[in-house]
């Protein structure tokens, strides 16, 4: 193949205006390497931007990897540089040589490729994009149909691929994207969670850093399988019922060379100064948002994961490092902006801009900010000065949550607090309540083992604190091995501790979650007000020293759901709640329940009584220990 030629191709003028612009929301399907056809002749079209190089040579398998066999041609002054290479087929393994300013001729990746080398190796692969049928038009008709699942039952099973399943061999042992669909499918179906998020799939050359520092933005990673491959999985998971949302890394890139960082020689997708374009904690750059063609790279990649994959919407990793330019900095580290403020206007606009784009074109598309600071109006609409964000992961109920069941319960009467502080932020934002992979990482343990007491108070605080989880307003997220009460650690580099599955203690918390889900999706009070104070309503958050709170889940011409939670390992009995009418309650969840392993403290249900706290009725029952009842009203 040594005799392959380049020639010159023409594009369009508008493109280039519109890429210029940052606006070419399908730049992908012309830059990069794509089918094409010139004269007659069959081939690949390549492209790429990298406007301060002095030239750009393709090489690959097919030139046996020598450097100045085939040059590409400067596109006018737009920066990009292309040619059509006839014979070229899909398959083939190629990179960029960029030749510096300097004479040094660097070779990289195609930040545009579609598919990518199985690493360790890093080269990119010639992979036409339009090769898969589609089954899932029911679901994303109703997708678009319904609109954003504010109002809707939303729990979200968190996954990372390379390490909830594996074989039993040496090696990595992956399951392949297409035995993810066959096993995982049913397991999510099962549990009753309503979406998978996936921790991200772009390409990325580490292991341990679980999609994090990614390389190839548009390429899903080999490790599992062929893009049509991780086409066919999304498209079995809608066709079950379930939405994907996949975690995107637009905070930060690797310093790789043969990656984005100093494409040309000089800073293309970063910025030229450190201290805004080198992130301190991760050793990473940070895009430069100010940037058109950099905006449009990132833009036309979240549009990407949408509509060639149908993904349902992208988890945003890292927001508050991108909103503040003095994040993880010591003072004189960071540059003031225009304002002198700490706000990276940029990002800012950059962070609105996204939203409005993937809302625009892809209705019903959830965009989740993970933002841990007091940020305003992360998950407000642009028109009234928010980010445009769906939901908001709240990571101060998380924090405070997982502190308060750290704590022995003879204590917990002087962190009652924990528990109630929440409520007075709630609904500031559309919050997504998590408990994620960061959680069980990096010595933190496992939510099993944070939990004290003996072996059945441990897990008993674990269904309780599941229960507050699902009971309080906003929707949910659960990593995996979560759902069973792993008690290691997760180990990205194993497989999640299945054989526990086989002990009645830990399929009975299996067992809540399912539930629990099952009580999300039938009871509208549970779903429908996430976000509004009309669907809360406490009943008694006052008995800090008996450590009981109870509160009412309602809805609009639906029947409300109340909520009781002992969080002591002793029996309150005959204790008094508040309720707003008269007549039978039945108890439609009880996290004590023998099924899932309790005491079987309880009642099928109970009969209203006249008056309490301020109440027109009240129900007197016994309360199980360190367990949650849930009562309806027949």
């Amino acid at each position: 193949m040594t005799t392959m030629t380049t020639r010159p191709v023409h594009m369009e003028p508008f493109d280039l205006y519109l890429f210029g612009r940052g606006e070419h929301y399908d730049i992908y399907r012309y830059l990069g390497a794509h089918p094409h056809e010139q004269e007659g002749e069959s081939g690949f079209r390549f492209a790429v931007w990298a406007p301060n190089a002095r030239k750009v040579f393709l090489t690959g398998e097919f030139t046996e990897w020598r450097h100045g066999e085939l040059e590409l041609y400067p596109v006018g002054v737009s920066g990009i540089w292309a040619g059509f290479v006839p014979g070229m087929e899909p398959g083939e393994l190629y990179k960029f040589g960029v030749e510096q300013q300097d004479g040094r001729v660097v070779y990289k990746a195609d930040p545009y490729s579609f598919y990518a080398e199985l690493r360790p190796g890093i080269a990119s692969r010639t992979c036409p994009l339009d090769t898969y049928q589609w089954n899932d038009e029911d679901w994303m008709t109703r997708r678009r149909e319904q609109g954003l699942p504010l109002d809707k039952p939303v729990s979200v099973y968190e996954v990372h691929a390379g390490s909830w399943k594996k074989h039993p061999q040496e090696g990595p042992g992956f399951y392949s994207y297409l035995e993810l669909a066959e096993h995982l499918i049913p397991y999510v179906r099962d549990l009753g969670f309503t979406h998978v998020q996936f921790l991200p799939l772009a390409e990325h050359p580490l292991d341990e850093s679980w999609g994090y520092q990614t390389s190839h933005y548009f390429a899903p990673t080999s490790r599992f399988g062929t893009p049509d491959e991780f086409r066919a999985m999304i498209d079995r998971f809608h066709q079950a019922g379930i939405g994907v949302l996949l975690d995107w890394v637009p905070g930060h890139f690797p310093k790789d060379e043969w990656c984005l960082g100093r494409f040309d020689g000089t800073a293309c997708y970063e910025h030229e100064d450190p201290r805004k374009g080198e992130h301190p904690d991760w050793g990473t750059f940070i895009f430069n948002y100010g940037r058109n063609e950099v905006r449009n790279f990132l833009f036309a990649n979240a549009l990407y994961w949408l509509k060639e994959f149908h993904i349902d919407g992208l988890r945003i990793d890292a927001v508050a490092s991108m909103l503040y330019l003095d994040y993880s900095r010591e003072d004189g580290d960071w540059i003031p902006n225009q304002y002198g403020g700490k706000e990276n206007l940029e990002a800012i606009d950059f962070l609105k801009e996204l939203n409005r784009v993937v809302h625009g074109h892809y209705p019903g598309a959830i965009m989740v900010a993970e933002e841990s600071t007091a940020w305003p109006g992360v998950s407000r609409p642009l028109y009234s000065g928010g980010l445009g964000f769906t939901f908001k992961w709240n990571m101060g109920w998380m924090h405070d949550t997982l502190e308060y069941f750290s704590k022995e319960p003879v204590h917990r009467a002087h962190h009652h607090n924990s528990l109630t502080f929440s409520m007075l932020y709630a609904f500031s934002e559309n919050f997504m309540l998590p408990l994620s992979h960061d959680e069980v990482v990096h010595g933190k343990g496992a939510l099993a083992s944070k939990m004290p007491g003996d072996l059945w108070q441990q897990q008993a605080n674990l269904r309780a604190m599941y229960s507050y989880q699902w009971a309080h307003p906003g929707k949910k997220l659960l990593f995996m091995g979560c759902e069973f009460g792993q008690w290691s650690e997760w180990n990205s580099q194993g497989e999640l501790d299945w054989g526990l599955l086989a002990h009645a203690n830990h399929q009975g918390i299996h067992d809540v979650v399912r539930d629990l889900n099952q009580l999300l999706k039938d009871e509208p009070a549970m779903h429908r007000n996430d976000h509004d104070w009309t669907g809360f309503d406490w009943v008694d958050f006052s008995d800090y020293q008996a450590s009981v709170i109870s509160f009412l889940r309602r809805a609009e011409h639906a029947r409300p759901v109340l909520w009781v939670f002992n969080f002591t390992p002793v029996v309150r009995y005959s204790y008094a709640i508040g309720c707003p009418h008269g007549g039978w309650w039945r108890t439609v969840f009880n996290s004590d329940s023998e099924y899932y392993g309790g005491t079987n403290v309880g009642v099928p249900g109970v009969q209203a009584q006249e008056g309490a706290y301020g109440r027109s009725h009240a129900l007197t029952v016994d309360l199980p220990p360190l367990a949650a009842l849930a009562f309806a009203p027949e």
